[in-house]
């Protein structure tokens, strides 16, 4: 028997099976803003046979799976959406929800009733420019023009398109999005996976997901479901959170600044492991009631390591799992990183006044220009000349992963790490003379991070590999004879000869290779 078609009133959270006989009454491309000649999303209007209408979003991670089969004013069977809250700060619908079109989106013509709601679109028309009208949306001086032509553009909110919406509901999981505040005013995004895909609560401990340098939590989730850590890991039966640094896309609040405030940028990672991690570890632990399994990769190493040295929270961890860890980085062997710090890049832009480094920004990108220059560093691959020769990426991806990275930190961040290149250790911020670290530190120098203090029974997991530009081997290993004393039953290293920075997250093997180990050690611990 065939399935009877829903109407848009009909449609709420609770199924995704949806099947809608609708009419696109309106479709216009969102512009990505940080690339205006490409389209951050696709907006469309839809209008059932009773002249009701939703509206529905093609994330720009859809859109060339969806362009060439859609236009306006055409009659569609379409089924299986995410149905989100529509609380888009412009709206053109006043219906309770929105539907995101997923890889499981099916969008089929039919021809076979021409005049299917057609009595009701001009009346639709005047009532969107009616609303737009209402909110100011449209251009005064060319308002004539724009109801000639029947067509209205609005710019939904840019953040409406979270973690969650625009990565794991898509993939047909379900997700929660958290905020936590840390003790110097920062507001971050957090991510909850609570359920696999089967649809069965965890059952097993939480696990917070910490990721690098120039990166945001969309790390754990850019490769298919099946080779990625955050869903690996829910559908093993985990309760997944995925943290998100400040500055990145989804951190950016703060309780009294805006990230075009210089001072929004003012810390490095010693702010990151004094407030981030503590906040975030903190919450998930007040969330679940329970202490939490820690996966970072590299900068999200080197906070686990630094607060762990310092003896902090580690009485909500059960276990510390690092993959590329970062602690010492005098024997780093990335041509394009070593280039930067012995320039004193960094530093350079922050004597100039730029206090946000972006990687997108033109300042950052002339920089890189000229660092290109130099005869010794190749540029025509660059994640190769930062990370190293990564065996094992996912390809395929490389698309997926440009939409949304990299993201920005702050220039003293960069200094920072820059610090750790040329003096070979891992300390505090260098605030550059015996003058200002006294007033910081009570010292002439910046105080030391001693990772021969970390607790000899806490569970710690080590992945690192033997192509990795940045966790080189030889840092390594100057990081783990620190460790010499530690329990050897509370201590995992699994090495792999083959492996650069980025295969242990966006490496099509990395499940066998790398995830069915760690999940073996959890279940240790």
């Amino acid at each position: 028997m065939a399935v009877e078609n829903n109407f848009v009133s009909e449609i709420n959270r609770k199924s995704k099976n949806w099947k809608l006989k609708v009419r696109i009454v309106r479709l216009w491309k969102n512009p990505d803003r940080d690339r205006p000649d490409n389209s951050f999303s696709i907006e469309i209007v839809l209008m059932d046979g009773r002249g009701d209408c939703i509206h529905a979003s093609i994330g720009r991670s859809f859109i060339q799976r969806f362009k060439q089969k859609i236009k306006e004013m055409s009659l569609y069977i379409m089924k299986n959406f995410v149905v989100c809250p529509n609380n888009m700060k412009l709206k053109t619908k006043d219906h309770k929800f929105k539907l995101m079109f997923t890889h499981k989106t099916i969008v089929l013509m039919d021809e076979k009733d021409p005049d299917f709601n057609n009595n009701k679109v001009s009346h639709e028309d005047n009532e969107i420019m009616d609303s737009a009208e209402d909110h100011g949306l449209i251009d005064i001086a060319n308002t004539h023009a724009k109801i000639a032509k029947n067509k209205l553009q609005i710019l939904s909110d840019q953040n409406d398109d979270g973690i969650c919406i625009s990565m794991v509901e898509t993939q047909g999981y379900g997700c929660e999005e958290h905020k936590v505040t840390t003790e110097d005013g920062y507001i971050l995004s957090l991510q909850r996976i609570p359920k696999g895909i089967s649809g069965k609560a965890a059952t097993k401990p939480p696990v917070l997901l910490q990721h690098g340098l120039l990166m945001d939590g969309i790390t754990w989730l850019l490769n298919p479901p099946d080779q990625s850590l955050a869903f690996i890991l829910a559908d093993e039966g985990y309760d997944v959170w995925i943290a998100n640094t400040r500055g990145t896309k989804y951190s950016q609040g703060h309780t009294s600044l805006s990230p075009q405030d210089p001072e929004y940028w003012e810390w490095s990672w010693d702010e990151l492991v004094d407030f981030d991690l503590p906040a975030t570890l903190k919450y998930v632990h007040d969330q679940t009631g329970q202490k939490l399994h820690y996966v970072g990769h590299s900068l999200g190493t080197l906070i686990a390591l630094a607060a762990i040295s310092q003896n902090k929270l580690i009485d909500m961890l059960r276990s510390a799992a690092l993959l590329s860890p970062i602690a010492y980085l005098g024997q780093l062997r990335s041509p394009l990183a070593k280039s930067a710090s012995k320039d004193f890049i960094a530093e350079g832009l922050y004597w100039l006044g730029i206090h946000e480094f972006d990687p997108r920004g033109d300042a950052v990108v002339k920089l890189l220009q000229k660092i290109c220059q130099d005869p010794g560093n190749n540029c025509s691959d660059l994640m190769t000349s930062f990370t190293g020769p990564n065996c094992c990426v996912n390809s395929s991806r490389t698309d997926i992963f440009l939409e949304h990275e990299p993201q920005a930190t702050a220039t003293k961040n960069m200094i920072h790490i820059a610090q750790m290149t040329r003096k070979g250790t891992i300390e505090k911020y260098d605030f550059g003379s015996e003058e200002e670290n006294n007033k910081h530190y009570g010292q002439p120098n910046p105080p030391e991070y001693i990772m021969a203090n970390i607790p000899n029974n806490i569970p710690l997991f080590f992945g690192y590999g033997g192509a990795d530009y940045l966790s080189d081997v030889n840092d390594v290993k100057t990081l783990l004879n620190k460790l010499q004393g530690h329990n050897p039953d509370k201590l995992v290293l699994q090495y792999r000869e083959d492996y650069a920075h980025a295969d242990f997250v966006f490496g099509i093997n990395t499940k066998q290779v790398v995830y069915d180990p760690l999940m073996a050690f959890f279940k240790l611990n």
